[in-house]
């Protein structure tokens, strides 16, 4: 049977580097690479900071994520490999906040939309994957409308400020240096902007729009080619852009602790990480990167714990809907084909007889119509039976009898988009 397969590799078993070290390519590469298979229906890419999850539809798809796993050199003790019903869990889960390293978080249901964009875009998605993800997004919305699990909870953004104001014993007096303004920058800023420091100076690659963001929330905008003078005057450096390579490296930060005894942290929220690793050997330099971020969840769990199960009750009802629909959308496969194949064959031999008696006799309007009529009835008639039991063996998981009717008549239930991208 053609269902979803899925590899999960997440912040519960790998660290940063990890799962920077599985990843290859951009989103659309991966797409593509993962849709040229042959076996693969359909296939969409979640990435972000803390996962990467790879969701395939497939007759085979615990074979093929198998071996891509292994094309990608990634550790059997950092993956998750996921059957159709573990992965449609997991999908409501992660878009309810349940999986997020915050618990409750909501950023990773925005997040899981674009992505998801992003695949049907690129021509990979059908009707399989649409279902589940659009399922999970629902109820990502319903879990943040019927509980509080997102109240009091912090994002990765804002669980960085806690951990600076942690190890700082808090953050009266200090300077703090926001690297990036992207949405992960934006929400450092923000996280800051209500707390009690000296200054915040905003850096970025285009200064417009660091000078924007510091217009917006207060703060400093500084020239990115400023930015070592900058980080000498920071107690606190958080970094969050995009770069494919380290913003801050070691020599940078040896140069700018060299003679300075007072501490300086920094905390790397980026992915791929901005922050050369080996500063962490420098005197006086504290670093902590995503990985960190686990104590400050830790602190916020208990206070979220009766909403999180609240939302698992949500998700296991809504997960009983997805199977349902799933089983039905199975038997109107089989039922659409049913009726295109038996109608194609109507149409041929109803032809082919009209045919033949104009060989003999003139067959007007009217002669046509009782044709039409009588061949749609019959044709119709002769579903009708099969269709209600096709549909009462959906709705009884009776799955040997769906697989028996379409293997007799050579029913696959999907097929390969040929308009999608290879």
């Amino acid at each position: 049977m053609t269902e979803i397969s899925s590899m999960v590799i997440t912040h519960a078993k790998a660290t940063v580097e990890e799962m920077e070290d599985s990843w290859h390519g951009d989103l659309d590469l991966v797409l593509n690479q993962l849709y040229s298979n042959e076996l693969v229906y359909e296939c969409a890419v979640l990435k972000t900071c803390n996962r990467v999850e790879i969701y395939v539809v497939s007759s085979k798809g615990s074979s093929v994520l198998f071996h891509y796993a292994k094309e990608m050199g990634v550790s059997a003790n950092i993956v998750e490999f996921y059957d159709h019903d573990e992965s449609l869990r997991h999908l409501l889960r992660l878009a309810s906040g349940l999986e997020s390293m915050i618990i409750g978080e909501a950023q990773i249901l925005g997040q899981m939309k674009d992505l998801f964009l992003v695949a049907k875009k690129a021509g990979t998605v059908g009707k399989v994957l649409d279902t589940a993800f659009s399922k999970a997004i629902q109820v990502g919305k319903r879990v943040r409308t019927e509980t509080f699990i997102n109240r009091g909870a912090v994002s990765i953004a804002s669980a960085a400020v806690d951990l600076a104001d942690d190890i700082l014993d808090g953050l009266n007096d200090k300077n703090i240096l926001v690297v990036g303004t992207g949405e992960m920058g934006t929400l450092v800023t923000r996280a800051l902007a209500h707390r009690d420091m000296n200054v915040i100076y905003i850096a970025n690659r285009t200064y417009e729009k660091a000078k924007d963001l510091a217009v917006e929330l207060g703060g400093e905008a500084v020239m990115f080619d400023q930015l070592e003078k900058y980080v000498s005057a920071a107690d606190v450096v958080i970094s969050a852009t995009s770069a494919p390579h380290y913003v801050l490296k070691k020599d940078i930060v040896e140069k700018i602790m060299d003679g300075r005894t007072n501490e300086l942290l920094l905390i790397d929220i980026a992915s791929p990480r901005d922050i050369d690793p080996l500063v962490e050997d420098i005197p006086h330099v504290i670093l902590r990167n995503i990985d960190g971020l686990r104590v400050i969840n830790e602190k916020n769990l208990q206070m979220r714990m009766v909403e999180a199960k609240k939302a698992e009750v949500i998700v296991e009802q809504e997960l009983e809907l997805l199977r349902s629909q799933y089983k039905r959308q199975k038997a109107d496969v089989i039922i659409s084909k049913l009726y295109s194949n038996s109608y194609g064959l109507r149409e041929t031999e109803m032809e082919h007889a009209i045919n033949k008696l104009s060989s003999y006799h003139t067959i007007g309007d009217f002669e046509r119509k009782v044709l039409v009529d009588l061949t749609r009835a019959i044709t119709n008639k002769i579903l009708a039976e099969p269709t209600k039991k096709l549909r009462n063996a959906a709705e009884y998981d009776d799955e040997e009898f769906l697989d028996s009717v379409s293997r007799l008549f050579d029913i696959s239930p999907i097929k390969k988009s040929n308009d999608a991208t290879n």
